[in-house]
């Protein structure tokens, strides 16, 4: 969820603030704890603020039912009586709501007040929208910065997990050690929609990977294995996927599928065993149907001698 905010170079005087932000707002400046202000309370931004106030930052924060800012002012918060005092408060404005509606919603009306200051959006959307609110941050000479969080609230503050990063690299770089106490910083370069769509492919990972252990989980259960035994040894294994995965991923950019591991002729064999133990034991076989599907058609159009990575041609239209 982030963005550039350098604007086209008719807007010389637009880029300038918002590329310089971080120097025009003494709050913005690095310190051994700057403020930072929070706008959004729900479990996510209540986590956010927590994370930035056990790292001794000044917070202050705002949310649209004021009684969710209780428990964080009872722990040294400073609670902003509207969105206009909580952006005037800190030099660094971190953003969790809804959705980018919301987001424009609540600071539109104060985009004067939040010139010269770094916009955080945390806030989940498409890359779309996230370029589109960069390029709204740049006409108000605001800096910004758009992420994706990588983790539940209760995985805040971790620094075993990512926070991935777009926009200004600049910005990026003198934030980067406040940002960091909310984990760790994964700066995916300065395209605004890099980290919404990251975060989107990275989630549709997490839930086929999920929804394979559990087909895989069913299974070995219904003979009676508990799942924490069979998880054990299927969580090893996922690291000899995640070679086989870096190994494919040369392949695809390379536009060359050897099949010189294990080509997809052997998988639509290999798979038709998982199919007939599974249908013995009453398990719903439409996630794998859908992998034999797929390599089905891969060999139909002459490309069974290839690796499994052939298959990602058959998700581009």
């Amino acid at each position: 969820m982030s963005a550039q905010n350098v604007p086209a170079p008719d807007s010389g005087t637009r880029n300038t603030d918002a590329q310089h932000a971080v120097t025009q707002n003494p709050d913005a400046q690095h310190t051994a704890a700057p403020g930072i202000t929070v706008i959004g309370l729900g479990q996510m931004g209540s986590a956010l603020a927590d994370a930035f106030l056990t790292a001794g930052h000044r917070t202050t924060v705002w949310n649209r039912t004021p009684g969710k800012a209780d428990s964080l002012v009872a722990r040294g918060a400073v609670r902003a009586a509207s969105v206009a005092e909580a952006v005037e408060a800190s030099g660094l404005v971190v953003v969790c709501v809804l959705d980018y509606p919301a987001v424009r919603g609540l600071l539109a009306p104060v985009a004067g007040s939040l010139r010269g200051r770094v916009l955080v959006n945390l806030t989940s959307g498409s890359p779309e929208q996230a370029r589109a609110e960069a390029e709204w941050a740049a006409e108000h000479g605001v800096g910004y910065l758009d992420g994706a969080v990588m983790t539940t609230p209760p995985g805040v503050g971790d620094s075993a997990n990512m926070f991935l990063w777009s926009g200004s690299p600049e910005l990026l770089a003198a934030h980067r050690a406040t940002l960091a106490v909310l984990g760790d910083p994964v700066d995916l370069g300065p395209d605004a929609g890099l980290a919404s769509l990251y975060d989107a492919g990275l989630l549709g990972l997490m839930w086929s990977v999920f929804g394979g252990w559990l087909h895989a989980t069913a299974l070995a259960g219904a003979d009676g294995v508990p799942a924490r035994d069979f998880t054990a040894v299927a969580t090893r294994w996922l690291k000899t996927v995640s070679w086989f995965m870096t190994t494919y991923a040369e392949q695809i950019d390379e536009g060359k599928y050897p099949g010189d591991d294990a080509t997809i002729d052997v998988q639509v064999a290999t798979i038709g065993h998982l199919l007939h133990a599974a249908e013995a034991r009453g398990i719903d076989n439409r996630l794998p149907e859908l992998h034999l599907e797929l390599m089905r058609a891969a060999v139909a159009a002459g490309h069974g001698g290839d690796s499994y990575a052939r298959i990602i041609e058959n998700f581009r239209k």
